[in-house]
């Protein structure tokens, strides 16, 4: 994705082209970066051949899974038509692990007779409720036991996960108490101890804090684990001058880590699969001018690409067309939903635009569509997978008769 003649493309695709056939706002992937990015994720870990589970959560288009599937990767569900979509999209069902801090047992039974290769569990109500549906099934359930480490994973408060105030996993003293209570079911088998800190995480210090955890907890529960899953969150940079994850550093730290353990590792990437390799087309609606602040009003809001409401997140916003002039003047960029919290990127020295003109809001790859919603009774966007010159429509865009 980049900018040939001043127009910005998609691969071979302008993306004025797109918003011209399509409508905006519009959601745009590249199938090249995607399989660049897993090829690049493999080539990382090479030296120990890591299970990836794409994280459904991150994009759940039934299309883009199937790519993803024709790249050998798995996937980490964490609700019932999250797996249910990853089976459609033909992800073999011995290379999907069920997370989630809220399973039901309609989803866990589910989730057993489809004998999907691990469900990791996050708390002894949940152990015992495996236990008692397996019982029920006669049959022998895979499970792994969710770690809290209490490690800071240095992001934004809203997407951390592993610290002792959050949700998520057991505590290491309740850890050890439930790989002993495991021990003595005829229904359940513990294989794998999961973990996951956070998300968008650049810096490879809270990994290492954690696998020095995992390390310990082990060691101390004197369990052979089959499966270490690390969870994701590699983080990927929104903004220029970003630093990025060091791959070479978490891969040395994990070569270190897995001289001590025979495990296979299992890592449930999402963002730095997909994130960068989406942009969402837009369309300035109205320029509006105050004594106090300004604003370009596009016609995507916070229903489409819910991250900068939810957590302050940041996206980069480019022309569609270069033009080579800049307003001096600052601009807020805003949606049009009927929320103070529906906006996207305060800029100064942005090119200047008209009425009509079209931007494009950057690495909405993950959690955009995903988290989009019908707020305000807005249709959701369309979706497009551009191949080399080939557009191809992946989701339509709903209609006010779909929703109304």
């Amino acid at each position: 994705m980049n900018y040939k003649n001043n127009h910005f493309y998609i691969e071979n695709v302008s993306t004025e082209k797109i918003a011209k056939k399509y409508g905006t706002p519009v959601y745009s992937y590249s199938l090249k970066k995607i399989k660049n990015n897993i090829q690049n994720f493999k080539n990382y870990f090479k030296s120990f051949n890591p299970l990836i589970c794409f994280s459904v959560k991150s994009n759940s288009n039934l299309e883009i899974l199937k790519q993803i599937n024709k790249m050998g990767l798995g996937a980490d569900v964490v609700s019932q038509g999250e797996m249910m979509k990853a089976l459609r999209a033909r992800i073999n069902s011995k290379k999907i692990v069920f997370s989630g801090v809220g399973k039901t047992s309609k989803e866990i039974s589910y989730a057993i007779d489809k004998k999907v290769l691990l469900i990791n569990a996050e708390s002894q109500s949940e152990i015992e409720e495996i236990q008692r549906i397996a019982k029920s099934k006669k049959k022998i359930v895979d499970i792994g036991i969710r770690l809290n480490p209490n490690t800071d994973a240095q992001t934004l408060s809203q997407i951390s996960t592993g610290k002792k105030e959050n949700k998520f996993g057991v505590g290491e003293k309740k850890f050890i108490e439930l790989v002993n209570y495991i021990k003595s079911s005829n229904y359940i088998k513990l294989k794998c101890l999961s973990v996951h800190i956070g998300s968008q995480i650049l810096s490879n210090q809270p990994y290492e804090r954690m696998l020095k955890v995992v390390d310990r907890i082990i060691k101390k529960s004197a369990h052979k684990f089959e499966f270490i899953d690390l969870g994701g969150g590699m983080g990927i940079s929104y903004e220029k001058k970003k630093n990025k994850l060091n791959y070479r550093k978490y891969n040395s730290a994990i070569n270190k880590f897995l001289k001590n353990h025979k495990s296979k590792i299992i890592f449930e990437p999402g963002r730095s699969i997909i994130g960068d390799a989406g942009i969402l087309i837009s369309k300035v609606i109205y320029i509006k001018e105050t004594n106090s602040k300004n604003f370009i009003i596009l016609d995507a809001g916070m229903n489409d690409l819910m991250r900068p409401a939810l957590y302050g997140a940041i996206h980069q916003i480019i022309p569609a067309i270069k033009n080579g002039q800049f307003s001096k003047k600052t601009f807020e960029f805003v949606g049009p939903i009927c929320e103070s919290t529906d906006k996207f990127s305060t800029l100064k020295n942005f090119q200047k635009l008209k009425e009509k003109d079209l931007i494009i809001i950057c690495d909405v790859g993950a959690y955009g569509m995903s988290l989009s919603s019908n707020y305000n009774v807005r249709p959701k966007s369309m979706e497009l997978l551009i191949k080399n010159s080939k557009i191809r429509i992946i989701k339509k865009r709903q209609k006010l008769d779909d929703i109304i």
